[in-house]
This record gives structure tokens, sequence and C-alpha cells, in this order.
């Protein structure tokens, strides 16, 4: 057997963009391109600092940029303070308050907007809510909610009272969300009385209420339920709240609790197709710089753009390109609650998207 293996899937073409494109590109051209490379190479501690000051708001300025003290586990801006619901929303407040934020496509084909100050408005009501159950700064919640609105309203109210919140895809199972309610140390969940996807409803309160029977769980203390679906679910007396009546007569703002860089944003778990799942901790600072710059540099998104992700909210790509990457780049960004999208050829409506996209691979609902 010859050892010399003919490959014909070299591709040695060039196909380059557009001078006009280049020229209004965030990165304009390679030229600017390697002027970041060098700058990085030269002094990559100075340029991350540059890019952090410029890029994110700080209630306390850093003046250090990278602790290497106990590598592997280095520290980032960790003498500085900030709140990531702040940076994402407040700073749209008094000069584009009523431009619009989210445009999210039920199931159903429904299309619901909401103005960067409608969003502020519900993620503070929201954030008070979880203030009055006696959540607070450093506590645990676990989110396991339909692709919706209130997903990201739930995150961003984690995000701006600093508790930490651990988002489980919707389609996991009960054993998936009692391991992680156990693993992550949660005292709170968030869900919803079901979802739909593929015009199917899927329950998702009585797995919420099946995972905490299953033992273990006994630090859950409040369980917050969004009505999506409109079926009739248990309540338990002391415990359960629908979401409505959680918000109702709480004060549409909310101060940001400022929390250092490093203080942990979200807790994040692999499947566990290969073994135990694993829990991955993202700190507020770095994150939400990786946030701003990949939707900046890789996305190359201006604010007048329409910004689509496809990705759920249970994966990081969901946390980073619906929660926390959209909102800074300012760009309208656009969220499905299903992701089998009907296109040119096919029965039903054709979706449009503008400039960029961003999705992850959907796994099945027997995934861990």
């Amino acid at each position: 057997m010859s050892s010399n293996i003919e490959t014909v899937l070299q591709e040695k073409r060039v196909f380059p963009p557009a001078p006009a494109f280049v020229k209004q590109a965030n990165i304009s051209g390679m030229d600017a391109y390697r002027k970041l490379v060098a700058e990085a190479e030269r002094d990559f501690e100075g340029f991350w600092a540059r890019l952090a000051r410029e890029n994110l708001l700080w209630s306390k300025p850093f003046t250090k940029v990278l602790d290497e003290s106990k590598a592997p586990f280095f520290r980032w801006f960790y003498d500085g303070e900030l709140n990531a619901s702040y940076n994402c929303l407040d700073k749209h407040l008094k000069t584009q308050p009523d431009k619009t934020a989210i445009i999210f496509e039920a199931d159903d084909g429904k299309v619901t907007k909401i103005t960067y100050q409608q969003l502020y408005h519900e993620v503070c009501r929201f954030a008070n809510a979880l203030k009055a159950k006696g959540i607070k700064k450093g506590d645990r919640v676990l989110i396991y909610m339909p692709m919706s609105i209130q997903a990201v309203v739930a995150m961003q109210a984690c995000a701006r009272i600093a508790a930490t919140h651990s988002v489980v895809f919707g389609g996991f199972s009960a054993k998936s969300v009692q391991e992680r309610i156990i693993d992550a140390g949660a005292i709170a969940v968030i869900t919803a009385d079901g979802q739909f996807r593929g015009g199917k409803e899927i329950p998702l309160k009585p797995v919420v209420d099946e995972a905490l029977g299953m033992g273990g769980c006994e630090a859950i203390k409040n369980v917050i339920v969004y009505k999506r679906s409109g079926s009739k679910v248990p309540m338990q007396a002391g415990r359960d709240a629908w979401w409505d009546d959680a918000v109702k007569g709480q004060a549409d703002t909310c101060e940001p609790t400022f929390v250092n860089a490093e203080h942990p944003l979200f807790i994040l778990y692999t499947s566990g197709s290969t073994g135990k799942p694993k829990g991955i901790q993202h700190s507020t600072g770095g994150y939400l710089l990786w946030c701003a710059l990949t939707m900046k540099w890789v996305f190359d998104n201006k604010p007048s753009d329409v910004f689509w992700c496809t990705a759920d909210v249970g994966w990081v790509t969901g946390h980073s390109y619906i929660v926390y990457g959209p909102p800074w780049a300012q760009p309208r960004w656009c969220s499905k609650a299903s992701r089998s999208i009907r296109t040119p050829g096919g029965s039903g409506r054709r979706s449009r998207i503008t400039r960029s996209t961003c999705s992850t691979p959907r796994r099945p609902r027997s995934a861990r």
C-alpha cells in the first residue's frame, strides 16, 4: 500500500474583500490587523489594559492588569470593580433609550420587540424581585428557561445583583437539573411552566419538580415560574411563585452591585456526554471584555446592524452573543424560540439576516 496519499482538497485561491468594505471594517485591512498584533507582542499586558479601559465601564478603575502568582489560576484586572448589567444596559439610557434592543420571534412566528429602556426596567424589576426573595451577591441561581426575552431578563437581573447564574438547556432531563443544582450550590431556580419547540409543548416546571424530588436539593428555597405555555402546573406554597406575582409592585430601577473583576458571573456545565458534567466558571471582567471585542472584531458589528444568534441561552454562545455581547455592541439583536428555520424553497416564512450570524449545534433532549 502506498504511503503517498494524493490530496485534492488544497485551495490556494484568495478572494480579497472590496476596498470600500475594508475601509469601513472595525479592523480596516491587514495593516490594521498587523498593528494590533505588533502592539500585543510588544506589551501584551498594556495591550489588554488599554482595551479594558476603552471598552468597559469601571466603578473602580483597575491598577493591576495580570496576576500570575498562582498560575495557572490567572487573575485579570483583579483590583478593579464593575457590573456586567450596568455595562450592557445603563450606558444606553441617556443616548438611545428608545432604540430596539431585542427582536424575539416565538415558535409560532409571533415577533416581540423591546427597547433598551424597556429591557432595563424589566431587568431592574426582576432584580428587585430576586432581592425581595433574599437572593444576594454570591448566591447561585439556576435558570431553566425557554428561549425568550425573559431568559435574558433573568440572566441580566442575576448579574445586576451579583448573583452567579447557571443556565441549564431547556431540553435537559430532571437528573441533569438535579446534578447541576447540587454541584453549583444553587439556592433558587428560575423556570417556566413549559416551552414550545417545533410546534410541540415541552414541560419545564414538572421537570424542575422531579429534579427537586430526587433529593440533595434542599437548599432551594425559591422557584420563580414564568407563564409561557399556559399549562396547569403544581405550585408549592412558600417555595414557588409566578413571575408576574414576584415582580408586581417592584421598582423599575435597581442600583447595580459592583463587583471585583474576578467575581464569578456565571457557571456553565459541559453536557456530560463523556462523563460527569463539569462546571466552567467565567469571571466578570475578562469575559465581558472578550464578548465586547469578538462582537467588534470577529463579527465586525456596527450599531446599525441587526445581529442574529441562533444559539440557545443554555450554551456559552447564547450567553456571549445573545445576553452579554450584543447589548455592549449596540446592534438590534434577534433570537428565535426554535432553531428549525424555514428557508426559501420550503414551506412557510423566510428569515432575513443582515451582516452577522452565529450559531451552535443543537443537542438532542436525551443529552445529559
